[in-house]
């Protein structure tokens, strides 16, 4: 289903899975120019009667855009490796600050698989009869599962899929965009004038603060228009070489897209009159007027071409989705990595995904999907508050960075940053205090409990490593053992241990306690271990480098152990994404050699275990036990015990 194994060790198998600036435009610039079906939507109906304010807004927009993109460009050149506004945190503001904005980010992509969907099925649903409409939910999740599919296969393969969507969106949109507002030209030059002029007498009658906390609250409504910048950022690792350069050329083709479309948008609103209309959204309503003239004899072309530009638009969205679980994993692997989440979600599948992180933010997006029914204008209040949390993060860092260093032209940098954090923190302020009732309680909550969550797991790693040092009371000897002249050689038909070792510690473990259960019982000692290829080793080649040298120089050390002490050894080293399947290979590897053989591996034990232990650490000793016997060969786990 998902596609053959992709070979690890094949050199251009990066540059394979890497994205060019144009795919990167599609795969991830696709969230922040779908954001102009929802963002201007909820601004312009934010300000009621008074939409002669949607002049002044459609510039915000703009400007607003075009400030993020800039910071955000700072955290590209900052932090080439990727990571984003989690990465920013941790680094310039602390690791508790990147908990917070990592937590943030995890909701904002499951939020933004949500809406996305929620949003493209309403745009479908525009043209169908209202008794249709208690199906969008079941529609909803038959595509979340479609886009898990899709991505377990690997994100180029998703984006090659769905790039003529988004190509066909953003040309339709273009068209229509400058079609609509040519056509009003007439009143073009008016419109600026008219606006200042009914804004004046609304502030006469209601008076100036009035105005501006109706402006303010449907420029923060509409910052769902925003969400998806920092979306470049977050995946620069999945860029293609010059990682930096192609980063900044898809972040700007992503801000020139979406300032255009979503500012252009909001002015068709204005100069067409729309209105709401009950299951219809905003764009449909303006495209429909804006068509309704199209004629060729007496055969209406709006009718079938509005069917067509609503479809581009849902079928944009769900590219839209398809960020959220290309973005949405990365975050959690980083986070995994910097142990706030479980190991297992920098792990990826032979398709070179970050499988468990695909699967469960698919799994998240259809709970928020039944939590919220799909209604996407209290998603898009769930999602835009999240997005603003980290902006407000990730900008607040870059503003700190620039002071503290004054370096290169920090100045105009730390303006830029500064002018973002303002911009960002009352977006987010404005939007909490407006819609705490209406759905913000929901999402910071949430947020506030993935914060515990990430905490609570940090907190067990911590104490387990700890719990693991005091345990072992090796000597600087025994950990960093130098080369013995004239090492014992192995003798293949005499009885051999095999020792399965994860690491360093571990395997010393394992190797003190078959010595002393088991005294001048085997005469060779083979250590075999896997060097696991995971999101973060696999992005970065100096860490892929590293880790192989690593791995090579831990076996190498068990070897000198034994040598020093008499006993013939050797060693297999292999590395992949499955550690249990590469294992089972070695296995049947060492077997063919050391015929008579038995297996010893070390398991974690708990003396209070729970469900989140077994979560939090693999079950590999086990499922190894299982493969072993079923080949009829002896497995021994000795337990660490951890208080």
């Amino acid at each position: 289903m998902f596609g053959a194994p992709r070979d690890l060790l094949d050199k251009n198998i990066r540059k394979h899975v890497s994205l060019v600036a144009f795919y990167a435009w599609v795969g991830l610039g696709a969230d922040g120019l779908s954001s102009s079906c929802y963002g201007p939507q909820e601004a312009f109906l934010a300000l009621g009667q008074h939409t002669q304010l949607a002049v002044f807004l459609a510039i915000a927009t703009a400007l607003t855009v075009g400030i993020i993109s800039v910071a955000y460009t700072q955290v590209i050149e900052l932090f080439p490796g990727g990571g984003g506004g989690y990465r920013v945190a941790t680094e310039l503001l602390g690791p508790k600050a990147g908990l917070v904005s990592g937590s943030a980010l995890v909701v904002d992509y499951v939020l933004t698989i949500a809406i996305s969907v929620a949003s493209g099925v309403d745009a479908m649903f525009s043209l169908i009869p209202p008794n249709f409409q208690p199906f969008k939910i079941w529609v909803d999740f038959v595509l979340v599962g479609v886009l898990v599919v899709l991505n377990l296969r690997g994100m180029k393969e998703s984006i090659r899929l769905l790039m003529p969507i988004f190509l066909g969106f953003v040309i339709t949109h273009i068209f229509l965009i400058i079609y609509g507002i040519s056509s009003h030209s007439s009143g073009l030059s008016l419109l600026i004038p008219d606006a200042i002029a009914e804004t004046q007498n609304f502030s006469i009658v209601s008076g100036g603060a009035v105005v501006a906390a109706l402006a303010l609250k449907a420029f923060s409504l509409g910052g769902g228009t925003y969400t998806g910048l920092e979306a470049v950022s977050n995946n620069v690792h999945t860029l293609a070489e010059p990682k930096v350069k192609t980063a900044k050329y898809t972040m700007l083709f992503m801000a020139l897209s979406l300032a255009f479309v979503a500012g252009g948008i909001t002015l068709l609103y204005l100069l067409w009159g729309v209105q709401h209309v009950e299951g219809q959204t905003l764009n449909a309503s303006v495209f429909s007027k804006i068509m309704s003239g199209w004629q060729i004899g007496d055969v209406s072309l709006g009718g079938y071409v509005l069917p067509v530009v609503l479809a581009l638009e849902a079928g944009l969205l769900f590219v839209a989705a398809n960020t959220g679980f290309l973005g949405g994993p990365a975050v959690l692997a980083n986070m995994a990595t910097d142990k706030w989440m479980p190991h297992f979600f920098s792990a990826l599948s032979s398709r070179l995904v970050v499988k468990n992180g695909i699967v469960i933010m698919g799994i998240l997006a259809v709970g928020s999907l039944i939590i919220t029914g799909g209604d996407v204008r209290v998603l898009v209040v769930l999602y835009s508050i999240n997005v603003f949390l980290t902006f407000t993060l990730s900008l607040l860092g870059l503003s700190v960075h620039w002071i503290r260093s004054r370096k290169g032209k920090w100045v105009r940098n730390l303006l830029v940053s500064a002018t973002g954090l303002l911009v960002c923190a009352v977006i987010l302020v404005v939007t909490v205090v407006e819609k705490f009732s209406s759905g913000g309680w929901l999402t910071i909550f949430i947020t506030s409990l993935i914060i515990w969550l990430g905490w609570s797991i940090h907190r067990h790693y911590l104490h387990v490593e700890k719990s693991i040092e005091n345990s072992l009371l090796l000597t600087d000897e025994d950990d960093n053992c130098p080369k013995c002249e004239n090492a014992p050689k192995v003798d293949y038909s005499k009885s051999t241990a095999v020792l399965v070792v994860g690491d360093a510690s571990s395997g010393m473990h394992t190797l003190l306690w078959v010595l002393r259960m088991f005294p001048k019982v085997f005469h060779n000692f083979v250590f075999i271990s896997i060097g696991e290829v995971d999101s973060g080793t696999f992005n970065e080649e100096t860490a892929w480098r590293r880790m192989r040298r690593d791995s090579k120089k831990m076996l190498k050390r068990f070897e000198n152990y034994c040598h020093r002490h008499n006993m013939p050894a050797s060693s297999y080293l292999a590395y992949g994404t499955d550690v249990v399947e590469q294992l089972t290979e070695l296995a049947d590897k060492v077997i063919a050699d050391f015929p008579n053989t038995i297996f010893f591996g070390t398991k974690l034990v708990f003396e209070n275990d729970d469900i989140l232990n077994q979560l939090l650490h693999n079950q590999t000793a086990y499922i190894l036990q299982r493969r072993l016997h079923v080949k009829g060969r002896n497995f021994i786990i000795l337990p660490m015990v951890v208080s």
